[in-house]
């Protein structure tokens, strides 16, 4: 079954970097979407990088500039790059999948990791 397995999270200051990672396992397709989504206690998911398996990449404008999605297919490995951390990023971070090209909407995606927490402190 697809497995999704999450690292590299932790406390960093302000203007921070961190680079979380996640192992993807017993994921068979060819055409889909990989993504990272935040969430903090009382709101809803929030998605912060899609990739697409034609190699486009989509971002929000809040994290726009900052934040670099990539994937490294011999490790079968996704990874989020966060620059210029703030404070209003402290969230646990989700990666995410889903067998074909879907928005990055927290809805649309079907498979999901365990989470990693990241904490931006000021």
């Amino acid at each position: 079954q697809v497995q999704l397995v999450e690292s590299g999270g932790g406390s960093v200051q302000s203007g921070g970097s961190l680079r979380l990672s996640c192992a993807v396992s017993s994921f068979p397709y060819k055409r889909y979407c990989m993504g990272w989504f935040r969430q903090v206690p009382g709101k809803e998911r929030e998605g912060v990088a899609a990739i697409y398996s034609d190699g486009s990449i989509y971002y929000p404008n809040s994290v726009n500039g900052r934040f670099t999605i990539s994937q490294d297919n011999a490790k079968n490995t996704l990874y989020l790059q966060m620059n210029r951390l703030k404070p209003e990023d402290t969230a646990m971070y989700y990666c995410a999948a889903h067998p074909s090209w879907v928005r990055l909407r927290s809805t649309d995606f079907t498979y999901w990791g365990q989470g990693t927490q990241v904490t931006v402190s000021s």
